[in-house]
């Protein structure tokens, strides 16, 4: 009785505070201090470096006009409202009396392990993974611990279905699976005032942002506003595999249009209908964004680009690398992965990454990112000049090899690849001029690894390594099957989308997964936890090695070049250090003195899906 009196009391007293005070937000803060209860949000260590917002949300409480200002003790139906405090069945006896849960919720109570066993066990009885997909939104959105809890402890299961290859369909879906808003709007109508669109975000202190503009989702084209699923499932992959704390997550959609025209004639369609703007009107609105981006939330807020065009990806990141803490996953983020696998393979293939000569289908975004990358740490473990360590590295486009007759008509990020060699128009008549150890797939289009490519490979090579990066399932250049099958056991074999490990000739073949999850989680983590204000070339490259030491000797006998994933947050601690570790080396950290342990450090940065227990 004491506690309800003593907290309307104060309850009131803020509502006045808000209305006659300019000041009156740090009297609120102060206050709220009194309160305790349920006034912060995740764990409380190393907030300095992790950042969040410990602001509570503020909901309506009825249909009258009035200015929607609430700032109390959340308790009650309102309490088991909020995803972030919410712990459904597992509030403890105690609890439920001292917040006012008391019949509102069932009598039994739960321990948070066994919702989670319960959980997992309504999940596995949905037979079609979208189904899953939409059940774990929901989830995420009902009681946001649980949901993280469930995802970093099943992560092998559960990681397709949050992500690729499900979050495919759940873009191609999404204005019919829509239920709430997760993330950030943002479109033409809103010029001019990105800035004020921005601060409608409830959290405040932002370190990472996810934006895609929606004109390339995966290998499944231009899917307009329904892009959205991309970078939530990505910023869910940040808390779950790196620790990052979900309040500092900001997943936005850029809306300009869509060239779709099915999704111009669905009236179920939730973005803008009318054509994909370009050009000027393009760039001014992404400029606005970036300049209200750095106003808001500061130089070390790191803006990850996701699933833009290629035309507009690489301007995007020339343009604002030297200006902005940006990060392209589709060019950087798939190159670090890409070389940590190449990395580890030397391991079975022999050799060093000078020693082998490497044939790409597809000479976009991705695949000239994983050749500069390449090339990059050829450069650094040997003298020889960028020139030279370029010529070991060939791609293929829809018109055949990169040569250097065909140098004029090249887009730009192309024609340093186009090396001299007579015209070659085809993908097998490629590897049979070229001879290359290792084929790398980032095509985007499906079934171009045909069985007459693979047994070209095998013919060359005693243990050709086989890439098939394309994403989703259905766009793999081939499956692990027909690399295993068509080598005669030979391959080794990697994949953008996971597939089941095979059996070939009484022999089991565990086919290795080329996710950038394993990348852009530890790299933001380790960003964050340094303070750089830059992305380095030498963080990528520290992110590379430090995947490939993460493989072991038991996966190496299985054929494996990737770790497991159930290790993921060991995997993502030693890659935020790594990468801390080059930022502070190289003098770009701003986060000083440099913490002793770095591995040590990142680990008690990450957050805990693990209940908290309410005062």
């Amino acid at each position: 009785m004491y506690y309800r009196l003593v907290s309307n009391c104060i309850r009131w007293l803020l509502k006045f505070l808000m209305l006659t005070s300019s000041s009156s937000f740090k009297r609120i803060n102060s206050l709220r201090q009194l309160l305790g209860g349920l006034g912060d949000r995740g764990d409380k260590k190393n907030l300095s470096v992790m950042g969040g917002n410990e602001d509570d949300d503020n909901p309506t409480i009825d249909d009258q006009p009035f200015t929607p200002w609430i700032v109390s003790v959340a308790s009650g139906h309102m309490l088991l409202r909020d995803p972030h405090y919410n712990k459904g069945l597992a509030f403890t006896e105690k609890e439920r009396d001292a917040h006012y849960l008391r019949g509102l919720l069932p009598p039994a109570v739960f321990t948070q392990e066994l919702q989670e066993k319960r959980t997992l066990h309504i999940l596995r009885q949905y037979q079609v993974p979208l189904h899953r997909y939409i059940a774990m939104m929901d989830l995420q959105e009902r009681n946001e611990r649980l949901f993280y809890k469930l995802l970093v402890e099943n992560v092998e299961e559960l990681l397709p279905i949050v992500y690729t290859p499900t979050v495919g369909e759940a873009c191609q879906k999404y204005g019919s699976i829509y239920r709430r808003p997760q993330g950030l709007y943002i479109s033409l109508k809103d010029k001019g005032k990105i800035l004020e669109v921005m601060k409608n975000w409830p959290e405040k202190n932002i370190q990472v942002i996810v934006v895609t503009d929606g004109e390339r989702i995966l290998g499944l084209g231009d899917l307009g506003c329904q892009g959205m699923g991309i970078p939530v499932g990505k910023l869910s992959l940040y808390t779950a595999l790196g620790g990052v704390r979900p309040s500092v997550c900001l997943p936005v959609t850029i809306d300009v249009g869509t060239k779709n025209e099915n999704l111009l004639n669905d009236e179920f369609y939730i973005g803008l209908k009318q054509k994909r703007a370009t050009g000027e009107e393009y760039d001014n609105l992404l400029e606005e964004f970036m300049t209200a981006v750095k106003n808001n939330y500061g130089e070390k807020v790191l803006i990850q680009f996701e699933d833009f065009a290629n035309h507009n990806a690489f301007d995007l990141l020339i343009k604002y690398r030297t200006s902005h803490l940006v990060f392209n996953d589709d060019i950087q983020g798939t190159a670090c992965v890409v070389l940590g696998g190449l990395l580890s393979a030397l391991k079975l293939l022999g050799g060093t990454l000078s020693d082998h000569t490497f044939l790409f289908l597809g000479a976009g975004e991705n695949s000239t990112g994983i050749a500069e990358l390449i090339s990059l740490e050829i450069l650094k473990k040997t003298k020889a000049t960028v020139e030279e360590s370029r010529k070991k590295i060939w791609l293929v486009d829809s018109k055949g090899l990169l040569v250097s007759s065909r140098k004029d008509s090249l887009q730009h990020f192309k024609q340093p690849w186009a090396h001299d060699h007579e015209p070659v128009t085809g993908l097998l008549e490629a590897v049979k001029a070229i001879k290359p150890t290792i084929l790398i797939g980032t095509s985007g289009a499906g079934k171009q690894f045909t069985k007459e490519v693979i047994e070209a490979m095998a013919s060359i090579n005693a243990k050709p390594l086989i890439m098939a990066l394309s994403n989703p399932t259905s766009q793999s250049e081939c499956t692990a099957e027909e690399a295993y099958t068509w080598s005669q056991g030979h391959a080794i074999f990697a994949s953008g989308s996971p597939f089941d490990p095979v059996t070939y000739d009484g022999k089991e073949f565990v086919p290795g997964q080329a996710n950038n999850a394993y990348i852009f989680p530890g790299f933001g983590l380790g960003l964050i936890m340094c303070g750089a204000i830059r992305v380095h070339d030498e963080f990528l490259l520290a992110a590379s090695e430090a995947l490939a030491s993460q493989v072991t000797e038991e996966d190496y006998a299985k054929g494996i070049i990737y770790p497991r994933f159930k290790n993921i947050r060991k995997i993502s601690a030693h890659i935020a250090a790594k990468v801390a570790a080059r930022a502070y080396e190289l003098g770009l950290a701003s986060h000083l003195p440099r913490p002793s342990d770095l591995i040590k450090f990142a680990e008690s940065c990450m957050y805990s899906p693990n209940y908290r227990s309410y005062r």
